[in-house]
């Protein structure tokens, strides 16, 4: 084994017994560097990547190839669920240089960590017009022996180019958006919408999770039908189509095509997650029977399938795993041939499944096998439950994918809302108790003790790696706690979440502009501190701050948290209308300020059926970032329950904006008026 052995990353252990004489990221890889004078190679890839898996197996487990890489080069392997600093930085130089990126990551540097040469995945031998891994490892020495000043201005010009983009963003004296701002973002993602296939743009395909959480606010502050409507064709055709595991529930990373029908199959922790909360809130906003289904399948897919022994959520399952000829393939534990299923499910039976999930002779995935759709819902339920069941126990005798068992906190947060979201709304407690394991193993093993409260990124078997937490981690977390403590009203989970948010104002926020950094001001130097706020797989970490910073002003009438919030979304200003698919998590956060956003508070005995049902009609509410406090009169040190008074002795609900409040209610039909109402 090399010294990636020592390390508890699943993706690192992947290649802990390469001949590659792999080094972790850190000082000690670059002192090595600098000792015996050769360039670093810069690995970077994630355990669920399929071409990070192709490279390591055409080349990394090769001894020639291993043996000339170690002799000229320090090569260094980072995991980018890890690192996303890291991550950040030299993709940010990749994309800058070459126009674009993607994973696996490969970077040359100088021992003082400045980026030289760039690329990706690189084959074996030249094809396609790329050259071979082993002619470019040959290039790039010969430049470091024989033409070390051209290497030298080279790297230097590009870590002043990172340097010299500051704000790139331009948040300092921005202001948040206005509502014509929120509806000019609407109407530019409509001239984006695929009208007859659902979702943004054209192949490949991502879930648009943000931009959606977006247009269903935008739905309710402004009764949008169109906003409803791409929401809801985008919803339908992703929950019918081959990205959307019929038989186990979840979706995977993306579709491969227009159409949703070819997914990359590996299945990340974040997407579901946040499509869990999508498809949950558009149960809200219209009742679809659908969307209700999807929500609940998701879920019991991130309990059977992603749940840790220690009740945290694992990080991703893998795209590829072994097929009948014993080799890994991408998708050979979900797709079928029509004789699968007849093998399964009998002549008559497995005909009928062939043309409800849309599995052809011809095949719409590889060597005539079909990825499972759902075109239309069958007619007979009894007998799809009965399909399902047996194609299901039909496929758990294949070889599981691998599953990445890391915690990242990040990740957890957002499970944590939506899982909370969901028990509360679906009346499902299974779904809050997970949530409320999850985020009891972020107390215990990722946050560190107080005064600090400092947050770390992953554990893995319930013990902490020592990677710091980034903004993303903070923000999440910070959402998921505050989810938890409406749902339950133990405002223990309030008083965690502005512990966290705490450490994002001293030390993610730049006072002067507002602008937020990826990485904490004490966190290792990087060749450029990282920032950005636009979404990726998973809303910025900047944008998400300013939701969770808002809601924790909403619920405690914090002006400093509000501030910063407001400060924050200056960004969503210049960037909303020009680039919403970008940003969808910001302009969603940004519908929450315009609406206020609403604060209710429900007091009443806890026992009372009354209380229960104001709480309920609370949590159905689709008022934009709507926050919700309950408690009995006087017995809590939350400020928007406080000086909340009983009406007429009955439970009570105030409805308030920046804690100036309507006339208290105790009807839930009142109470549904005035949320619905935009005063």
């Amino acid at each position: 084994m090399n010294r990636l052995g020592r390390t508890t990353s699943p993706y690192l252990l992947q290649h802990a017994s390469n001949p590659v004489d792999w080094w972790p990221w850190g000082r000690e890889a670059m002192a090595e560097a600098v000792r015996r004078d050769v360039p670093v190679l810069l690995s970077i890839g994630y355990s669920s990547c399929h071409w990070c898996h192709v490279m390591a197996h055409e080349s990394f487990e090769d001894a020639g190839l291993a043996g000339y890489l170690n002799e000229r080069f320090v090569p260094v392997k980072v995991d980018r669920e890890e690192r996303p600093d890291v991550d950040a930085v030299y993709m940010e130089a990749v994309q800058a240089a070459t126009g674009q990126g993607g994973w696996p990551m490969t970077v040359f540097l100088t021992p003082g960590g400045e980026p030289f040469y760039f690329g990706t995945y690189f084959p074996p031998q030249p094809r396609h017009g790329m050259p071979s891994f082993r002619q470019v490892l040959e290039g790039v020495s010969a430049a470091w022996r024989e033409r070390r000043d051209e290497v030298a201005e080279v790297s230097a010009r590009i870590v002043a180019d990172l340097a010299g983009r500051g704000d790139v963003y331009g948040a300092a004296g921005q202001r948040p958006p206005t509502e014509a701002e929120l509806h000019e973002a609407a109407v530019a993602l409509g001239r984006e919408y695929d009208d007859k296939r659902g979702g943004f743009g054209g192949a490949p395909k991502f879930p648009p999770s943000m931009a959606l959480e977006f247009l269903l606010r935008h739905h309710a502050a402004t009764g949008s039908a169109e906003a409803l409507r791409m929401v809801e064709g985008s919803c339908a055709a992703m929950a019918r189509g081959g990205i959307h595991d019929q038989l186990g529930g979840g979706f995977a990373r993306y579709a491969v095509d227009a159409e949703w029908v070819v997914p990359h199959f590996e299945k990340m922790l974040y997407d579901n997650a946040l499509l869990l909360r999508v498809y949950l809130h558009l149960w809200r906003a219209d009742g679809s029977e659908l969307a209700r289904r999807v929500a609940l399948s998701t879920a019991a897919f991130l309990l059977a399938e992603l749940r840790t022994p220690e009740g945290g959520f694992a990080s991703a399952l893998d795209a590829d795993s072994a097929g009948p000829d014993g080799h890994n393939h991408e998708g050979a534990f979900y797709a079928w041939t029509p004789a699968q299923l007849v093998e399964a499910l009998g002549p008559q039976d497995g005909a009928r499944a062939a043309a409800l999930f849309a599995v052809t002779a011809a095949g719409t995935f590889e060597a005539g096998a079909s990825v499972l759709q759902l075109p239309e819902d069958p007619d007979d339920a009894e007998w799809f439950a009965s399909v399902r069941s047996r194609l299901l126990a039909a496929r758990a005798g294949r070889p599981r994918p691998a599953r990445d068992d890391k915690v990242v906190a990040a990740w957890n947060g957002l499970a944590i809302a939506a899982l909370a979201e969901t028990g509360a709304l679906l009346e499902r407690p299974e779904y809050l108790e997970a949530a409320l394991a999850a985020a009891d193993l972020l107390v215990a093993v990722h946050l560190t003790p107080e005064p600090e409260g400092r947050l770390l990124r992953t554990s893995r078997d319930g013990r902490p790696g020592a990677n710091a937490g980034v903004l993303e981690d903070y923000a999440d977390t910070a959402e998921g706690f505050l989810a938890l403590y409406s749902v339950t009203g133990d405002d223990s989970w309030l008083t965690l979440a502005g512990v966290l948010l705490d450490t994002v104002l001293a030390r993610f926020t730049d006072e002067e502009s507002g602008a937020l950094y990826d990485t904490a001001s004490d966190a290792e130097r990087l060749i450029r501190r990282p920032q950005d706020p636009t979404d990726n797989a998973v809303p910025s970490g900047w944008t998400a701050a300013a939701g969770a910073l808002l809601g924790y002003a909403a619920l405690t009438g914090s002006e400093r948290h509000r501030t910063a919030a407001e400060r924050a979304l200056g960004v969503v200003s210049a960037l909303g209308p020009r680039a919403p698919r970008f940003i969808g998590w910001g302009l969603a956060v940004a519908e929450a300020l315009v609406d206020g956003p609403r604060e209710i508070a429900v007091v009443g005995p806890a026992d009372d059926p009354g209380t229960a049902a104001l709480r309920r009609t609370a949590l159905l509410a689709t008022a934009p970032g709507a926050v919700l406090a309950v408690g009995e009169p006087g017995a809590t040190t939350v400020p928007l329950l406080a000086d909340r008074p009983l009406r007429d002795g009955l439970p009570t609900a105030y409805v308030c904006r920046r804690f100036s409040c309507d006339a208290p209610v105790t009807n839930p039909v009142a109470l549904a008026e005035k949320l619905a109402a935009t005063f």
